[in-house]
């Protein structure tokens, strides 16, 4: 082969690609419509796996995957795996037909009783010879010798800032009509074809002294030629690397240096500097702050004046950053002590164990639940919201060295020491059988085949292994209707320190002074702008709480496709056109000196438990999916919970309490995807705003 065929031979693989990403996009596109039409048939009460899997082109397994209550009833049958070579020690509370005890009087006591297991089925149907399942992901567990992996990353800690964060001229635009609001005025500006370029022409031609972010509140002009690519990361990610003459992307600058374009589907970031010349400036998404829809430019700057005074009270030096998760980070760092023990910041866990919380620590749950499980017709779907949620569970995160807590540690310790670990901020490599009777929703949370996939078994009997927080096995052990077997594997315990209370506590402050303008202020915009400020507030806690979790950094990039072979060798390929090719590649985890995977899992691990069981001391009483009948659940998100019935479930409007946000009334058809509890959803809140309020929970 000569240099000629060479050459010609790589434009025709190119084209072979091209063609593939094309025909995979539409692939996607059948089998979740195939997928769809098997969740449908599952409904009918005679639906058999064997039946539907011919028809789908599916093995038997793949069907059950999709639809476990499909299970042929002979798969239940396998008695327990033979115990490992130490057996681990097994947690189990005394059996209680009362309300789960108070978290301070849970007592776990050593279990006797073996427990039957159903496999998951696409372990179990594996002699299948049509069956090609996915295979289960199962999670990392601490090696032989990873006591080493018990320390911090030398030389990295959180600290208190020595510098003031600089204030960015900002301005705010509607794409779609063209307003823009730059202080207290008021522009129209002709946008074009609201490319990049055009935003930057018509901005800086409009305020010539220059701006530094760009908030788009309406328009999301990166959506503008979605029919033109297969996904809508492709579709953002050509907007963002169109040309922009005059303009490079920046390459950062500053202590909160933010460097290249940052693809999102929805709320991406546009970085551009000059050509010649020192000028920077953002494209970004209000959404990222909060729900933008028909609220007009003056409004949502008004919000962010508002949310700016609110954290002032609390921050003299307050900055809004560009993002809810830098400026809850940023603010954070300014409460770390500047006396005591940690005087001189909080220690960063090692990579090893970052590495190990990042890939056994998941965050809300998200599940939907279908026929047969709930009726195929819902007498009604109500939806309860956790007000403020992650407030909640601010008050205490572990702090300094780990201990690494063994199988045979945990077993020689006695049942109090047992019970003050497992109320302790830890994280628990458990082995967990549903118990036999068990007719709820699943409490804890299992690897599911996929990426980052997680689902949560309740068929009883089923065992499976996995990594979970102290506030979860505390709710399965604890739960009104029967506990769970919980066997210790492996542990990793904290002390009990307060590292985020102070910052939570002035947020939480924040969130109710603007609540309470929301409430009663005169003029309809001041409200509306108040409420926004308070949704501003939740999401610098949610997203700053994330932002610890410090997940490996993912850096995307553009080579023009004339110079192909730049790029990097380890990187995939996300999106093309005719002139540029865009990529991403891992490189792991940075430097980072605010990395607290630890402090993320334990919030994340209390809200999942609480939206399971909560107690509410005033009252009296408990909330939470568990104390609802078994069967009336349908879906959980986040931070949500969907019913067939209404709960008398408590309010104050305080942090955590469960908020009746949506009441549709049926007969309505279960939905079986995503989208269709969605639109329900919306149709619910419509539906419950437009009655009197008079009695809701």
């Amino acid at each position: 082969m000569d240099a000629q065929s060479y050459s010609t031979a790589l434009a025709d693989l190119r084209t072979v690609r091209d063609q593939i990403k094309k025909t995979r996009a539409a692939l996607a596109k059948l089998e979740a419509d195939r997928d769809k039409r098997i969740i449908q048939l599952a409904s009918y009460e005679k639906a058999k796996a064997e039946r539907i899997a011919p028809a789908a082109g599916l093995g038997v397994a793949n069907v059950v995957t999709l639809v476990p209550a499909l299970a042929p009833d002979s798969l239940a049958a396998n008695d327990d795996p033979q115990p490992p070579e130490h057996k681990p020690s097994t947690v189990q509370a005394a059996v209680d037909s009362t309300p789960p005890l108070p978290q301070h009087a849970a007592a776990p006591a050593m279990a006797t009783a073996s427990a039957r297991s159903a496999p998951p089925p696409a372990e179990a149907a594996a002699s299948e010879p049509t069956a090609a399942p996915e295979a289960p992901r199962n999670l990392p567990s601490i090696p032989a010798g990873g006591d080493a992996w018990f320390a911090h990353t030398s030389g990295l800690a959180s600290a208190r800032p020595n510098f003031t964060q600089q204030a960015r001229s900002t301005v705010f635009l509607d794409t779609t009509t063209g307003v823009l609001v730059h202080r207290q005025q008021t522009h129209h500006l002709d946008l074009g074809n609201r490319a990049a370029a055009d935003i930057l022409t018509a901005v800086f031609h409009t305020i010539p002294e220059g701006v530094e972010r760009i908030y788009i509140t309406a328009g999301a002009p990166w959506h503008r030629q979605a029919d033109q690519h297969p996904f809508l990361k492709d579709t953002v990610a050509a907007w963002l690397n169109a040309p922009t003459p005059g303009w490079r992307t920046d390459t950062g600058r500053g202590k909160d240096r933010m460097a290249g374009h940052f693809v999102h589907p929805r709320n991406p970031v546009g970085r551009y500097q000059r050509e010649h010349g020192e000028q920077h400036v953002e494209i970004r998404s209000a959404g990222e702050w909060f729900d933008t829809e028909g609220t007009e430019p003056a409004v949502i700057r008004d919000a962010f004046v508002l949310l700016w005074k609110a954290l002032r009270r609390h921050w003299p030096d307050a900055v809004l950053m560009g993002s809810p998760s830098q400026t809850g980070r940023d603010l954070w760092t300014r409460t770390i002590p500047t006396k005591g023990q940690y005087a001189d910041g909080y220690p960063v866990l090692s990579e090893e164990l970052r590495g190990l919380f990042h890939a056994t620590a998941g965050q809300g749950r998200t599940e939907l639940i279908t026929p047969p499980r709930v009726p195929a017709q819902l007498p009604a779907l109500v939806e309860y919201d956790r007000t403020f949620a992650y407030a909640k569970h601010t008050w205490k995160s572990g702090v300094g060295t780990p201990r690494r807590v063994t199988a045979a540690t945990f077993a020689s310790w006695s049942q109090k020491e047992q019970t003050k670990a497992l109320f302790a901020c830890g994280h628990w490599h458990v082995r967990v059988t549903v118990p036999d009777t068990w007719t709820h929703i699943g409490i804890l949370p299992a690897p599911a085949p996929g990426d980052r996939a997680w689902h949560y078994p309740a068929t009883p009997g089923t065992t499976f292994t996995t990594w979970a927080g102290g506030p979860e096995i505390h709710t399965a052990l604890s739960n009104p209707h029967t506990p769970w077997k919980i066997e210790i594997l492996d542990g990793i315990l904290f002390d009990d320190g307060k590292p985020l209370d102070d910052w939570s506590k002035k947020l939480k402050e924040a969130w109710s002074s603007l609540t309470a303008q929301a409430d009663l202020n005169g003029d309809p915009d001041q409200r509306t702008a108040a409420h926004l400020a308070a949704r501003a507030v939740r999401a610098l806690l949610l997203y700053g709480i994330g932002a610890f979790a410090q997940r490996p950094r993912t850096v995307t990039g553009t080579t023009p496709r004339t110079m192909e072979r730049d790029v990097p060798p380890d990187a995939e390929i996300i999106g093309f056109d005719d002139q540029t090719i865009t990529w991403q590649r891992p490189t792991g985890f940075t430097r980072d000196p605010n990395a607290h995977p630890e402090w993320a899992a334990h919030i994340w691990s209390s809200a999942r438990a609480a939206l399971l069981s909560q107690r509410h001391r005033d009252d009296n009483t408990y909330a939470g999916a568990l104390h609802a009948p078994p069967g009336t659940i349908v879906a959980f998100r986040t931070d949500a919970v969907y019913l067939t019935q209404p709960q008398p479930w408590p309010h104050h409007s305080q942090p955590g309490d469960y908020l009746n946000k949506g009441h549709l009334p049926g007969p309505i058809p279960a939905p079986t995807t995503e989208d269709e509890l969605l639109t329900l959803r919306d149709k619910g809140r419509a539906a419950h705003h437009a009655t009197p309020t008079t009695g809701r929970a």
